[in-house]
């Protein structure tokens, strides 16, 4: 499924680059794409939220990828603060 965003030459690209990768390569490839995204994420809860904590921001981006249940599992007791 190509991106609306890019055209189909670059998308075609993009998919030979991908497919000449070793797979550690892939691997690494797509653990720093989730690391930015995580960043990403909790960068806008910052800017949208700039009197949350760093703590409030944790919680909040685990209820954004995980749940709001889940957030409130892993802290007991304090709440989940919206993203």
């Amino acid at each position: 499924m190509p991106a609306r965003d890019t055209s189909q030459q670059a998308h075609d690209h993009q998919v030979r680059l991908y497919r000449a990768m070793s797979p550690e390569q892939r691997s690494e490839l797509a653990l720093r794409m989730s690391d930015d995204l995580r960043r990403i994420a909790a960068e806008g809860i910052r800017t949208r939220h700039p009197d949350y904590s760093e703590s409030e921001v944790r919680r909040a981006l685990v209820a954004v990828f995980y749940g709001a249940e889940t957030a409130a599992k892993v802290w007991p007791g304090l709440p989940v603060p919206p993203p």
